[in-house]
């Protein structure tokens, strides 16, 4: 299952939470941050802002602290190497590395150049996709069915869906992995999968 632009907002934080969470991400240190909570980098196109702020806040939700380099005050004005390395040192950091899959993202160079940081650094435990189409597409138009066959995606459960051996699926929000040589796909609770650092 594919998102769709708009299936977040009703999870939008709240004008103070997204204050908190922007001033969190605007003094966030690599070297010195310190939280109890998994930590995030959240790879996105600027232009996605809007469905941007509803993610962040389902995966507050659940639990998670969120990195965006797109609010982070200590990026320079003007992309440069001193951007890239700054958000090669926030990827190593972080715990996890989620991409907003948005048809903009996958064809944007400076997200799927994060995308290979993340690969490189949180290997096929802590990286996952969140594919996310235009409202109302078909899921065949997302353009990135081969992200899908390489990195873990996030899908939502309504509890109507049955694993290969006839076990129900909970209802919930899951990080599953691309299918193995059997055709089989992995499910992992997104709690669970969070929980490991």
């Amino acid at each position: 299952m594919i998102f769709q632009r708009g299936d977040f907002s009703s999870n939008s934080l709240s004008k103070g939470a997204v204050n908190e969470s922007l001033a969190k991400v605007r003094t966030f240190s690599a070297s010195s941050e310190s939280t109890a909570k998994p930590t995030i980098f959240l790879a996105h196109k600027h232009d996605d802002l809007d469905d941007l702020q509803g993610v962040m806040g389902q995966l507050e939700q659940l639990g998670a602290k969120i990195y965006i380099d797109s609010m982070d005050n200590k990026m320079p004005q003007e992309t440069s190497g001193v951007t890239a390395a700054r958000i090669k040192k926030v990827i190593k950091f972080c715990n996890k590395f989620i991409l907003l899959a948005t048809g903009k993202a996958i064809q944007s160079y400076w997200c799927n150049w994060e995308l290979g940081i993340g690969d490189t650094h949180k290997f096929i435990e802590h990286i996952a996709i969140l594919p996310m189409k235009e409202k109302g597409a078909a899921d065949s138009s997302w353009p990135g069915n081969e992200y899908l066959q390489i990195y873990p995606s996030i899908q939502y459960e309504d509890g109507t869906s049955h694993y290969s051996n006839g076990n129900p699926i909970a209802k919930g929000y899951y990080v599953v992995k691309p299918p193995d040589v059997d055709g089989v796909r992995r499910y992992t609770s997104f709690n669970t999968w969070l929980s490991k650092r």
